[in-house]
């Protein structure tokens, strides 16, 4: 039997002007990733990327913990969703950052502020009333990431290992097909997602089931060099 580690970016840069870029709590927490899989002993036969920035640079962080090649084979089917083609549907101003930042000029705390829009957002997005608003409708982007995840499937050999480097929607709906939730318990689990933690899939001739979900104990504890705890969600 063969095994598939989907594993969250670490955290990116909420709030600057490039979110698609490890802040440097992220990058610790890929390193840290990366020490916990060296201590299970873990050799990697398959590593698959997104193409998002985020994804490769948490990929770059924890294998060269793991003291293994710094490389991939790049799939697009486990980029991310466009969280500014989301936001936008609901309002066309959230397609900026200067819109964003007034969205949440009213909220005393601006990270509590964009989780409620977003979540208004992600509804409108996954009800399918909307669909020809969005470059990538959400049935189109869940075809995507389950395509993604047969092409794996398919290519594993017995007993392979491969590690996936993704985000938390593309993890979501793998979870989603394997457990055969409906789309609003989808994102409800995307929420809780933590950077750079591991969701295990086991492959065999039967097809894929869900070993484990959103793994991240060995961030528990642990803190950043500026002293601010490991375990993020955004």
């Amino acid at each position: 039997m063969s095994a598939i580690y989907l594993i969250r970016h670490g955290q990116a840069s909420f709030a600057a002007k490039d979110y698609d870029d490890l802040s440097a709590l992220g990058q610790q927490q890929a390193r840290v990733l990366g020490e916990s899989l060296v201590a299970r002993k873990l050799q990697a036969d398959v590593v698959v990327c997104g193409r998002m920035r985020r994804h490769q640079q948490t990929a770059t962080g924890c294998l060269t913990m793991m003291g293994l090649p710094v490389a991939w084979d790049e799939d697009a089917g486990w980029d991310e969703y466009d969280h500014t083609d989301v936001l936008g549907g609901l309002d066309t101003k959230l397609r900026t950052q200067t819109g964003i930042a007034q969205a949440l000029a009213g909220y005393k705390d601006p990270r509590q502020g964009f989780q409620e829009i977003f979540a208004k957002a992600v509804a409108r997005w996954t009800e399918g009333a909307h669909d020809a608003d969005y470059s990538e409708s959400w049935p189109a982007f869940s075809a995507r990431v389950e395509a993604g995840l047969a092409r794996l499937h398919a290519r594993l050999d017995r007993s392979q290992t491969a590690l996936v480097f993704t985000s938390g929607g593309a993890i979501s709906v793998a979870v989603r097909q394997l457990m055969g939730l409906p789309d609003e318990q989808a994102f409800r689990l995307n929420w809780t997602i933590a950077n750079a933690s591991i969701t295990k899939i086991l492959s065999g001739t039967a097809g894929l089931r869900l070993s484990t979900l959103n793994e991240h104990g060995y961030l528990e504890g642990r803190t950043s060099d500026k002293g601010h705890k490991l375990i993020t969600y955004r």
